[in-house]
This record gives structure tokens, sequence and C-alpha cells, in this order.
């Protein structure tokens, strides 16, 4: 870490820093990374670390509520193909104007440059936080949660799978306790409900065992089920699918595109179809000059994301 000021609620950071050590600093301090970046590895020097939560840009249960790892990039300096080490952005808002070029970092999967440094907004914890479980078909709890959303209930996470619905409710206390009042269902201890929202953040859920692929979708909120074989989770308010199915790519595909929205095939499964989505010929030709502008050689990552990029 090279600064933190709790009262900018602003971490800036060098891309090594390991992640768990960030997050001990702001739980320290009242504060939070809002996106609940995933770690998946757990333990030093194979976890996490604050460059790989940008250039992977994934975000974990509290998406939906709290927006994504790009929304909270302020500024960032990248060493592009050239050797060059290039400063955007800044660590206040008030920097963050014009061209947005910090926030390309987020996601890029190491394609564009090397992130040297980056600074990022936190926000401050909340006050209380209930989770709450609720017996409830699929369709029926991507409805539920929706219209609690849409009546200004602090949902702050929302999970689905094999007829139960997760939610966990941030905010108040006071706010806290009516909304689960009103909501109903099992109240969740507070150890057991936090390695639970951890456990899906980090893919340790039992869920995500098993030698099937692993698709994720990216949908409209209240996008009907998918037509495919396979067991689902649901998250991010019906946003957010996961997927372990052997259904046939361009099937899984074709489906979320129907659906109005798109499948990565995350982990496992034949790569030779690609693991992201096609891209229209407008974007693609925007990724390939994107990568030319930052790395003309094609030095870092070339085909990572997109054949030729």
């Amino acid at each position: 870490m090279t600064a933190f000021e709790p009262s900018e609620l602003v971490v800036t950071a060098r891309c090594g820093t390991p992640l768990a050590e960030l997050e001990e600093m702001l739980a320290r301090a009242g504060q939070m990374f809002a996106f609940e970046p995933p770690h998946f590895a757990a333990e030093p020097p194979a976890g996490a670390t604050f460059g790989g939560m940008i250039a992977a840009g994934l975000s974990g249960p509290r998406r939906a509520a709290a927006g994504a790892v790009r929304d909270y990039l302020l500024g960032a300096r990248i060493m592009n193909g050239r050797g060059e080490v290039l400063g955007f952005g800044g660590q206040v808002m008030k920097n963050v104007a014009g061209y947005d070029v910090a926030r390309l970092a987020a996601g890029s999967l190491g394609t564009l440059g090397i992130i040297v440094e980056a600074s990022v907004k936190t926000l401050p914890r909340p006050s209380a936080e209930v989770t709450l479980a609720l017996e409830m078909p699929g369709e029926r709890a991507l409805e539920s949660v929706n219209r609690w959303i849409g009546r200004g209930i602090a949902v702050s996470a929302s999970a689905w799978r094999g007829g139960e619905l997760a939610v966990r409710l941030s905010g108040a206390a006071s706010a806290v306790a009516a909304a689960a009042a009103a909501l109903g269902g099992e109240r969740i201890p507070e150890a057991s409900a936090a390695a639970r929202w951890a456990a899906i953040r980090d893919h340790r859920d039992a869920f995500f065992a098993g030698e099937e692929p692993l698709w994720r979708l990216s949908l409209p909120q209240l996008a009907p089920s998918v037509d495919l074989p396979g067991e689902q989770l649901i998250e991010w308010a019906g946003a957010l699918r996961w997927l372990r199915s052997g259904a046939d790519p361009q099937a899984v595909r074709t489906a979320a595109a129907r659906a109005g929205g798109h499948a990565t095939l995350f982990r496992g499964g034949d790569k030779a179809s690609g693991v992201f989505h096609p891209l229209p010929a407008a974007l693609l030709e925007i990724q390939r000059r994107l990568k030319a502008v930052f790395d003309p050689d094609r030095v870092f990552n070339p085909g990572r994301m997109y054949p030729g990029i």
C-alpha cells in the first residue's frame, strides 16, 4: 500500500499488494471495497492481489447493490507494451473527468499493460446486516427480490439455488430490522451468513464443485429461466446466473443471447469454442484499436480474450 486516508474514502496501492491485507486494513477503519471482490485462492503467495482484482474486474454478491470494480477505480499507473509508465485519473473523485482511461484496466485481464499502482474508492461498512432464507421457486424469487428492491428495501445480496432464496439486508439497524420483519423467512446466524456469502463469492460453495463446465450468464434481471440442462445458482437479483452444464457451448450462448444477455465459459469445458461471448464487429474493432495503442507488439497476453487481439 502507498496511501490510505480514511476520511477521503480512497486507498492507493501497488499491484502486488495482497487483497486480504488491504481488506483487513479497511475493516479496522470501518470501511470496505463496496463490490466485494472474490479471492478464489485463499493463501499467499497464491492469494488474490490488488492488481489482480482490477485486471479480473470481477465483483462478488454485493455488486448489484453497490456497483462494479470499474465504478470505483479512480486512477491507475499502467506500464504499456513499450515499457512506458502512464498515469491516468487521480486519487479523488473530482480528478476523474474527461476520458476515464484508467477504467479500461478493469476487466482487461492484463491484455493492455501491467497495472503498477491504482487508487480505488472505498465505502463505510453497513452498521447492520441480516441474512434471511426463504423457500420459493426461481421465478417467484426473481420477482420478489426485484419487487423488494423497487420498494427501497436495502437488499445487498441475493442468491437462489434449488428452491431456496438467501437475501442479505444491509444498512441502518432500524431499517434492517424493519425490513427483516416484513420479509419473514428464517434468519441465518451472523457467522453462518458471513461464511455462506464468502463461499459463494470465492466459489467454495458446493455448487461450484464438480467436473462439469461452469458458465457465467449475464442476463436482464427479470429474464425467464434459460432452457438448458444443468444446475443454476442465481445472484444479483437475476442479473448473474451461474450454470453447471455439459450443454453444447453454442446452445448456451444462443440461449443467453435470446434472453438478452451473454455467456462466458468461466471454468472447465472445451475452450476451442472461445471463452467469451463473440463481440459484434464494431465492438471487436474497438478492442483491436485499444490493443494497438497500448500494446502494439502484442506483448501482454495475446489472444487471452479474443483471437488476434
